[in-house]
């Protein structure tokens, strides 16, 4: 892992920018909404179509490329995403909005999925989950300063701002790609072929599942929260900026100590656990407003919670089919979209339909049934490596 540091820092940097292109969104929809006349619904749609697009294209376009050097691959990823985000600064509708988003999705779907695989192939066993969370640290760190940033950008200079910070930010990452991923890397291609196999394969399609719900009752809360904190506590800039840097000040600690727990714990009684304190956490939202003293700490408390998901859910993956574990680890990335999209797209509905409160009683019953999938899929995996299934 030493002789390769280097290498997996600048990839844990090309998911830093990949994390920003997301997690900035959150923060821009109010002023959005009101600069393009539509309502903030409306303009969730950009999470919702972001992510859809993620959903699909990471497992078919890794699949596709799977025989192309891999740094082709990043720097090709990397490069759609940084013009999909200038013109997306230059945007005049909406409508040209969502078409350029997806078209930075499939850009971003290539980076995050591939970036692993090439962590993991120049890895040993020994220290091979090491290097992930190095790769991975990027994303995280993103959480922490993305959503508020793009708040902050958008309320002092515009929404159009954000978009001109990820293209700052994503276009020389493409030169550094092409000059520092060794040439002709190509590991274990995987194949559509591969795709297909896992795809077949009922246990891991159900306990993808979990994914899915879960983020999406997490996405179905947090993709509002700036409205319903402007709502319910008049936040303008200023607060709804230090609530979101709350909650991604919490990602790195609740990622690092998920996988501690994880392993002490047992990954499927340890999602089960941050399923129910979850449930209550988000029921909390429900007395809005709350002096922000306590508002804050419950905020990072929230996300803490939250993040200590990823590595109990990748060891469950993994201990299904360790051969195709780069399949898993596209499809996962997948399914962390399909779940923020549905979630964004369910929060559109309930935010449209009956107001905040609804937002959040909706948000708490997803989270039950994550529980239940979580439950359903670990008796199946239980059961077929017991022979029965």
């Amino acid at each position: 892992m030493k002789e390769y540091r280097g290498l997996l820092i600048l990839l844990s940097a090309f998911n830093f920018v990949n994390g920003i292109n997301v997690f900035t969104i959150v923060g821009l929809l109010e002023p959005l909404s009101r600069d393009l006349g539509v309502s903030v619904a409306q303009a969730g749609w950009l999470l919702t179509s972001y992510a859809l697009t993620f959903a699909v294209a990471a497992p078919v376009l890794v699949a596709l490329t799977g025989r192309i050097g891999r740094r082709r691959v990043v720097t090709g990823g990397l490069a759609i995403l940084a013009v999909a985000s200038v013109l997306s600064a230059f945007a005049p509708t909406l409508e040209s909005l969502l078409i350029l988003r997806a078209i930075a999705a499939g850009g971003a779907s290539l980076v995050t999925p591939v970036s692993l695989a090439i962590a993991a192939a120049l890895s040993p066993p020994e220290s091979r989950g090491r290097a992930l969370s190095l790769v991975f640290l990027g994303l995280t760190l993103a959480q922490v300063v993305g959503a508020p940033a793009g708040s902050w950008l958008a309320f002092t200079f515009g929404w159009r701002s954000v978009f001109g910070l990820v293209a700052v930010l994503s276009l020389p990452c493409v030169w550094l790609a092409w000059t520092r991923i060794p040439p002709g890397l190509r590991f274990d291609p995987v194949s559509l072929r591969d795709l297909g196999a896992v795809l077949r394969n009922g246990v891991i399609l159900l306990t993808l599942a979990f994914t899915v719900v879960f983020l999406g009752a997490i996405y179905m809360l947090f993709s509002f929260m700036p409205t319903l904190l402007a709502q319910t506590m008049n936040y303008g800039r200023d607060g709804i900026t230090l609530a979101l840097l709350a909650y991604g000040a919490a990602a790195p600690f609740g990622n690092t100590l998920g996988g501690t727990l994880s392993d002490r714990v047992g990954p499927a009684r340890l999602l089960v656990l941050i399923c129910l304190v979850l449930m209550i956490v988000q029921a909390s939202f429900l007395a809005l407003p709350m002096p922000g003293v306590l508002l804050i700490p419950l905020i990072f408390f929230w996300s803490l919670v939250g993040w200590l998901f990823g590595p109990s859910q990748q060891v469950r993956l993994v201990a299904l089919s360790p051969e195709r574990a780069a399949v898993l680890m596209s499809l996962n990335a997948g399914a962390l979209y399909v779940g923020i999209a549905g979630g964004s797209a369910i929060g559109s509905l309930a935010l449209g339909w009956v107001g905040t409160e609804a937002l959040v009683l909706w948000s708490v019953v997803g989270l039950f049934g994550a529980v239940v999938v979580l439950l359903w899929s670990h008796r199946a995996a239980t059961l077929r490596a017991a022979g029965q299934g």
